[in-house]
Formats: structure tokens, sequence, C-alpha cells
């Protein structure tokens, strides 16, 4: 068996994954990027999107918003606001949130509102990444 990598994903709210995995790969804000066993310490901030990793054949995805992560002695550790397993993702609510989210987009740019323009981006980026996570968009 080749060597894993410890994976930890942790919210306000509590852990929400803790086990040894292949591969994990995350939405840097310097771009994606990939960690496997034995990976060179580094921080990295996070975007929202689409973390996924690997453990055999098993693939699995969670959808995050934003945060920290940090790999040092073989464990990588995810620090974010919100994490959502993609299996366990109310698809029909991503998509009515997608919507909300681009009609407000639409509205606020008509009327250069720049404010509410940035907080619809955001919403629409979660709802993006929510339906990634649960392999619909």
């Amino acid at each position: 068996m080749a060597q894993q990598i410890h994976l930890e994903v942790v919210t306000p709210a509590g852990a929400v994954v803790s086990e040894d995995v292949d591969i994990v790969n995350a939405p840097g804000y310097g771009g994606d990027f990939g960690v496997l066993a034995n990976h060179a310490p580094f921080l990295s901030t996070l975007k929202i999107g689409l973390l996924t990793y690997e453990k055999g054949k098993d693939r699995k995805s969670l959808m995050i918003s934003g945060g920290f992560a940090e790999v040092s002695n073989n464990k990588i550790t995810f620090l974010v606001e919100s994490a959502e397993v993609g299996s366990e993702i109310d698809v029909d609510r991503a998509m009515k949130a997608k919507e909300r989210a681009e009609k407000r987009l639409a509205q606020a740019a008509a009327q250069n509102d720049n404010f509410n323009q940035v907080r619809a981006e955001v919403a629409l980026q979660r709802a993006l990444a929510r339906l990634k996570a649960s392999k619909v968009a």
C-alpha cells in the first residue's frame, strides 16, 4: 500500500473529515493544489470551491467556503468557514440558490451597487461549488 497523508477538515462547528488518504486537491487563492504523502510543509489561503480526496478507488468531495490549509508532518489540516459533504448536498436547494444569486447579481450590476454585487458573486460561487461537489454542475 502506498503511503498516505492524514486529512483533517475542521469548521467552527467541529471536524468534518479525519482520515488517512492518498491524495488531496484543494482550491487555493494562488491556484488549485494537490498534496500527497510526505509533502513539503506549507500554508495556503483557500477560496470557495471543491476539495476532493481519494483513498484507494474511493473519491469524495466537499464544498468548502474559504479558510486556510496547513501541511506539516505528513498531515494536511483545513480550517474552513464551512464544509459540506458532496453526497449530502440538497441539489434542488443549491440550484435555487444559484438562480437567486444570478438574479441578484444582475440587479446589482444594473443598479451599479458594488456591495450587493460582491455579495451576489460570493453566493453564486458557493452555489456552484455545492453543485460541483454533488457532481451535478
